[in-house]
């Protein structure tokens, strides 16, 4: 038998065990709620930062010199845009390019991927930098043209002929602001000469600027030319993201490539290594 003292101090022990317990679930719980609190404010910098980058309108604004490419015989003049604001002849442009460029890539997908992507080419999200091919124009006046009324058709603008665009927008994957690029299509007599490239810095450099942490894109596995662009040229790797690296026996006929800022981007984006 337990004498009484023995008693009172069992029971002292086993109230004391309790506070500890009760202790560390109440600091649990507060933590719990400080750790909630810093996801909240977290996701709303995210999106303060996306809001604040979709409110630009012009970010050529921000890079002049990126406004012209001169380079292997080609002269262009470059001017951005969004997509709920596209007149009908670009529209129209933009859908026979892109059927020109991924048909044969999407196969038999083509038909039902077109409906998506005239879908997406309109709408309020979408970013577009536009390339004019100039000729015996001084690209002065080309500037100024860019603030003024047009009267396109064809393809044709007050700029010049429509040879090139970017289709991106400002999003967030994995709760990592992103700029991800829709599309970049050239016409084929332009390809080969570094306009794609020189794009695609432009590109890096406005999502840097706007404070994405990374450029995101998709890429058709059947589509060698462009997959050999991003990974070999560009150094793209393939993202975490993507159906390949998800281990979960998917099969596509895409990848999703990404190409980092910072350490926590390529740590969630990019799995921290490279591929």
């Amino acid at each position: 038998m337990h004498s009484r003292t023995e008693e009172i101090v069992l029971q002292t022990t086993m109230e004391a065990e309790k506070m500890v317990e009760s202790n560390k679930k109440s600091d649990n719980t507060r933590d719990n709620k400080m750790t909630r609190k810093e996801i909240l404010e977290k996701k709303k910098k995210v999106q303060e930062i996306i809001k604040a980058a979709v409110s630009h309108n012009d970010p050529l604004s921000s890079f002049p010199t990126f406004r012209h490419y001169n380079n292997k015989g080609l002269s262009m003049y470059l001017d951005s845009e969004c997509g709920d604001s596209l007149s009908s002849p670009i529209k129209q442009y933009i859908q026979n390019l892109l059927k020109l460029n991924m048909e044969v890539a999407f196969g038999t997908e083509w038909p039902e991927e077109e409906k998506v992507k005239r879908r997406e080419m309109v709408s309020s999200e979408a970013r577009y930098i536009f390339v004019y091919e100039i000729s015996n124009v001084d690209t002065n006046i080309m500037f100024k043209l860019s603030h003024k009324g047009r009267s396109t058709a064809g393809g044709m603008d007050d700029k010049g002929q429509l040879v090139a665009f970017v289709h991106y927008r400002f999003t967030i994957e994995e709760e990592i602001p992103v700029l991800y690029v829709y599309e970049l299509q050239l016409e084929h007599r332009v390809q080969g000469k570094g306009l794609g490239k020189f794009l695609m810095v432009l590109i890096e450099l406005i999502a840097q600027k706007s404070k994405m942490r990374a450029v995101v894109l998709t890429v058709q596995k059947a589509n060698m030319i462009a997959m050999n662009f991003y990974r070999n040229k560009l150094r793209y790797l393939i993202s975490t993201m993507s159906p390949s690296q998800l281990q979960m026996g998917l099969k596509t006929n895409y990848e999703i490539l990404c190409k980092s800022f910072d350490y926590e981007a390529k740590a969630v984006l990019e799995g921290g290594e490279d591929k």
